[in-house]
């Protein structure tokens, strides 16, 4: 896709698509006008794709929101930033395909955010993680009070929000916050083998499984079992099912055709 100032993408084989956040010189900070891109890329994202990696240009990930255009905030447009950033962010976690974080740098404040409203974390052995927003004066304002307790529980979550410590990719592995930690030069390519992995599966089902386990996140165990196996016998109804049934019986490759 063309037109976006602060992001690039790439498409590759077998529905892949690549978004770089592109803003080196700020350390990929998050402003509005970045923010809007990245809203549209994921609103105009072709249907083929199938799976979406996520990372960021530079030594960065994300470094955070842009403090010099929040700076000057009054509380109204302190709101409407926010809701555009959780909203964006929404809309990510939402998105009918699974989404990697290959997290190569900094992923404070926003950008931990931005990491966390991912299905997957992958994290370079050059990645920092924070939520930083204390020392400012403020709290994390695009979800992170809501995800990072559900992610890593709330006693690691309130001591990295109260104290604004900085944490490293071998912490941030070890309580959870990220699923694997690689060599900054291993990153992408583990990433993608990852995603070339999920994307040879059947995409209803891939998909099924996203919406299951995003919108069991709130319910009680009785009601989310119970809409699991809605949705388990759903998939009975797609010719992915099918087809995957059949050609594990008769022993070949599946040919998928996402339906």
């Amino acid at each position: 896709m063309e037109g976006y100032r602060f992001i690039k993408s790439e498409f590759l084989e077998d529905g892949i698509a690549i978004l770089v956040i592109n803003r080196p010189e700020a350390l990929n900070a998050l402003n509005m006008e970045l923010m809007e891109e990245l809203d549209s890329f994921i609103g105009k994202l072709p249907a083929h794709i199938r799976l979406l990696v996520l990372t960021g240009e530079g030594k960065a990930f994300v470094a955070g929101a842009d403090i010099a255009q929040m700076a000057g905030f009054q509380p109204s447009e302190a709101l409407e930033f926010a809701r555009k950033g959780a909203g964006v962010f929404r809309k990510i976690e939402q998105l009918g395909i699974p989404v990697i974080a290959a997290i190569n740098g900094f992923a404070l404040g926003g950008g931990c955010e931005l990491a966390m409203a991912c299905d997957i974390r992958i994290a370079s052995e050059k990645a920092k993680f924070g939520q930083p927003e204390v020392k400012l004066g403020i709290i994390p304002g695009f979800s992170g009070t809501y995800r990072l307790p559900k992610l890593i529980g709330q006693g690691y979550a309130k001591e990295l929000i109260y104290s604004g410590r900085m944490i490293d990719g071998k912490e941030a592995l070890r309580i959870g916050l990220v699923n694997h930690l690689l060599p900054a030069e291993e990153l992408m390519d583990f990433v993608l083998g990852l995603a070339r992995d999920i994307v040879a599966n059947a995409p209803v089902a891939v998909r099924s499984a996203k919406t299951c386990i995003n919108d069991n996140y709130d319910m009680d165990g009785r009601a989310a079992i119970e809409y699991e196996n809605g949705i388990f016998a759903e998939c009975f109804s797609t010719t992915d099912q099918k087809e995957g049934m059949n050609a594990f019986l008769e022993k070949r490759k599946a040919n998928f055709r996402n339906s």
